[in-house]
């Protein structure tokens, strides 16, 4: 199979399974605190649910509200043509690309952040307001463990990173792309508001972070950034899963399959941190942030000698 052909076959994979991953996380709770748990496929069975419903406006709304479900779903879908989803590459791929793919995730969150203002609550902007201060934190560890992949591959594209990554490669730069890849997960809990960052369960008001954003949308606007909001669990996932399996067997569907494991194996990873960890005080988020900055950091620096 040709790699172009890998790369479309990945990304409408990766369309197609991305509800998947918060239901294996759910499950992976329920079996911690002992129930049954909702069924693998609740996030598809939710989001059929609100696509039928009608959408409830503000009186406050101006066309930024109603522009956000699309910007967050544009986002969502660029930064996915733009991860290399295992060993087939991304579907669009350039050098420079991880600017663009950090950008356009940007833009999301940044209509996010215009839509829960726009909307004229007070728990929506406060939402808000904590979004961007740890939306802040968060970019400086994306970018150093971006940067320890480009020096280990010698490459300036995110298919260039991943494909590089050679069985000698990767024995000579493990520690490196093992604290790489603690950082990347780390990171992607705070971006995908998860527990001990975020509780996407939680209607606290004086709580919740990404979930006070969406207090005022609804109906298929809301099941456009809900959809949105798995795929870009499941790109963080990718770049995770990338830096710390970097499998190289040679042949496209060994390469998927581990791929497809190695995500499973996230999964499973996120449900065992948010079952056996208690969610952080917010001024203690900060911290946790910066902690992540300093794993990749520390990365950074281990390639930097190795070199």
């Amino acid at each position: 199979m040709s790699q172009t052909i890998l790369s479309i076959v990945m990304f409408i994979l990766s369309l197609a399974l991305c509800p998947l991953l918060p239901g294996i996380v759910n499950r992976v709770k329920a079996k911690f605190a002992g129930r049954t748990g909702q069924p693998l496929l609740q996030k598809y069975y939710d989001l059929g649910k609100l696509i039928r419903k009608d959408v409830v406006y503000s009186t406050t709304a101006t066309w930024i509200f109603r522009a956000c479900p699309v910007a967050v779903l544009g986002g969502a879908l660029a930064a996915a043509a733009l991860t290399p989803f295992g060993r087939g590459g991304a579907l669009v791929s350039f050098q420079g690309d991880f600017l663009i793919w950090a950008g356009a995730l940007t833009l999301a969150r940044l209509f996010m952040i215009l839509a829960a203002l726009d909307a004229g609550s007070a728990f929506t902007g406060m939402g808000a307001s904590r979004e961007t201060w740890f939306a802040v934190l968060a970019e400086p560890a994306i970018f150093l463990a971006m940067a320890a992949l480009a020096v280990i591959s010698h490459e300036f594209s995110m298919t260039g990173f991943f494909l590089a990554l050679t069985p000698e490669a990767t024995s000579r730069h493990f520690m490196a792309l093992l604290f790489a890849a603690l950082a990347l997960f780390v990171v992607s809990l705070a971006e995908n508001a998860r527990i001990p960052v975020d509780d996407p369960t939680t209607h606290l008001e004086l709580t919740m972070i990404h979930e006070a954003m969406l207090l005022d949308h609804s109906g298929p606007d809301l099941a456009i950034i809900e959809y949105g909001a798995a795929l870009k669990l499941w790109v963080m996932a990718s770049l995770a899963v990338g830096a710390a399996v970097p499998v190289n067997i040679g042949s496209w569907w060994l390469d998927a399959g581990c791929f497809l494991v190695g995500l499973l194996v996230f999964a499973v990873l996120l449900g065992v941190v948010e079952s056996v960890m208690a969610r952080l005080k917010l001024n203690r988020v900060p911290q946790f942030l910066v902690g992540a900055a300093v794993l990749a950091a520390i990365s950074v620096i281990l390639v930097a000698r190795s070199a």
